[in-house]
């Protein structure tokens, strides 16, 4: 990929997400929707002028652009290990920076979904659109990160509607709807507890209430996450320390923590149904690694499906899994290319310009100097536009100092430009002469 002109902002990424990162350390980092301008003003004070903030249950990662990419995300790391009151050189170590074409990938991967725990999750492109947004609305976006973001809006369309990447989640959701009616019947009568304020979770409730979910709580441990996640999903947050009361209530619960330790054990779930008089729960776990005791499906009355169980029911397998993955990169790639490609044309732009001004100006003194003789005017005009380009090969030919290309390459580029492999110009008998 073609690098960006010397005197042109480069694109940068830096943060922390999934892959790299606990779940406790993006819980501390997390900037909610309220903070965002804050934390946007803070790295304008910092001297990064085109920043999108994205903060999510996957990553809270900066997408940028900066005269010098490497200073603009050490900046950014900084400020995200002071967030998350870690040492930063801890924090460097659970974090990453890209630059220039690694940065684009990026911000093309994760808009078209494909860096995200559950790859085709269908939130994140409207979430980094609201980010994109907000950085507009505090004047942080100029041409360079906003020409990338618009390429990666594209790619990612295409990711969606080109190949199945985006189907995984929506069969996982029909899955799961399927189970809860089976085990619950009609929805209208349940009442749901979410734990978490993971994509995939809210995804996952959203639907469920589209379904007819009487009631929902959110919970986590995470308080801003939670207060925004049930602002999108209009219902009530309820204390994580204290979970008994809304186990208990719960007939539907999901899960998509993923911290590493189970949020619900098997003897919290036997006290809750003791409360339920054995009412029957569905638990929906989405947690990569499971938030729920797998012990609790040894519980009468508590049906258990994380993500392996419920691709069990909603999809042929792994393979089918891969292959769409694949082909929505092959799409990423393609539009990295295209973009490059279209860059590269806009920064050729101005020389061009250029160039076509000083012949027209060339033109237009010969013509007046030739007085309507057009012999003399074609001989002047050739000789004026021979005579810069010729004094340039002389001086590389003897090797002059300062001239940083050699005879062989300057003699490619100009058959190039002039197309001397259509004409054939007699290169050999020219050289004798």
């Amino acid at each position: 990929m073609a690098e960006p002109p010397p005197d042109g902002a480069r694109l940068f990424v830096a943060g922390i997400d999934h892959r790299s990162s606990s779940v406790e350390l993006r819980e501390r980092v997390f900037i909610a929707e309220a903070e965002l301008p804050g934390f946007l003003a803070a790295l304008r004070e910092a001297g990064i002028a085109q920043a999108v903030v994205l903060s999510t249950c996957d990553r809270t990662e900066i997408q940028g652009a900066h005269r010098d990419p490497a200073q603009a995300a050490d900046t950014v790391l900084r400020l995200l290990a002071a967030r998350g009151r870690e040492p930063e050189a801890t924090f460097r170590r659970h974090s990453y920076m890209h630059a220039d074409a690694a940065a684009l990938r990026r911000i093309f991967g994760v808009a078209a979904a494909l860096e995200s725990h559950i790859v085709g999750e269908p939130q994140v492109l409207g979430q980094l659109k609201a980010a994109h947004q907000q950085a507009l609305a505090t004047r942080m976006i100029g041409p360079e990160l906003e020409a990338a973001l618009q390429a990666a809006y594209t790619a990612a369309k295409r990711a969606r509607t080109e190949t199945a990447i985006g189907q995984r989640p929506v069969t996982l959701v029909s899955a799961a709807l399927q189970l809860a009616r089976d085990v619950h019947g009609d929805l209208g009568r349940c009442a749901g507890l979410l734990l978490g304020a993971g994509d995939m979770g809210e995804l996952m409730a959203d639907h469920l209430k589209a379904a007819g979910l009487k009631s929902l709580v959110v919970s986590g441990p995470s308080s801003a996450r939670a207060e925004d996640a049930a602002r999108r999903l209009r219902c009530h947050v309820v204390p994580f320390g204290d979970l008994e009361t809304p186990l208990a209530g719960a007939d539907i619960l999901i899960t998509a923590i993923g911290g590493g330790r189970h949020a619900v054990t098997a003897a919290a779930m036997e006290r809750a149904l003791v409360h339920r008089r054995r009412r029957p729960v569905f638990v929906i776990d989405l947690g990569v690694p499971v938030d729920v005791d797998p012990a609790v499906e040894a519980l009468d009355g508590v049906f258990r499906y994380d993500l392996d169980d419920l691709e069990q029911v909603a999809m042929s397998g792994l393979a089918s899994r891969s292959a769409a993955a694949a082909e929505a990169w092959a799409i990423v790639e393609q539009e990295l290319t295209l973009f490059a490609k279209s860059r590269a044309e806009r920064a050729a732009a101005p020389i061009i310009t250029a160039l076509r001004r000083h012949f027209e100006i060339t033109r237009s003194q010969v013509l007046r100097e030739a007085g309507g003789d057009a012999a003399r005017a074609t001989e002047l005009l050739m000789n004026r536009l021979l005579h810069g380009p010729s004094e340039a090969l002389r001086k590389i030919a003897s090797g002059e100092a300062g001239l940083e290309i050699d005879r062989d390459t300057a003699e490619r580029l100009i058959a190039r430009l002039f197309r001397f492999d259509e004409d054939g110009p007699p290169q050999d008998e020219e050289r004798r002469n």
